[in-house]
């Protein structure tokens, strides 16, 4: 699904006109991405939580040159589902697991 996909159906099933589904889509991704640059981790009850991850420095390779490279510590952005969102989506999918 495409953002463009999203903004389509919750105009579809609200009645609010896509522009302005548009507009609040791209506010909230907008506000998410903001809370991320200041460090702060954004919890959405029932579907899940945006959090920054520390990765540590590290000794990596080039796989062109076999070269041991060192990979600097890092910071990077996650996301986790909740567990009632994980229960939600495997529950209506059980009957398409053979």
């Amino acid at each position: 699904m495409t953002k463009a996909d999203l903004v389509r159906n919750v105009s579809s099933e609200t009645g609010i006109i896509r522009k302005d589904v548009a507009l609040a889509v791209d506010a909230f991704l907008e506000a998410v991405k903001d809370a991320m640059k200041d460090g702060k981790h954004i919890e959405i009850r029932g579907f899940g939580t945006f959090k920054l991850k520390v990765r540590k420095e590290r000794i990596g390779r080039n796989p062109k040159t076999e070269e041991k490279v060192k990979v600097p510590s890092r910071v990077v952005p996650t996301f986790k589902f909740s567990r009632a969102f994980k229960d939600s989506v495997n529950d209506s999918n059980k009957h398409k697991i053979k």
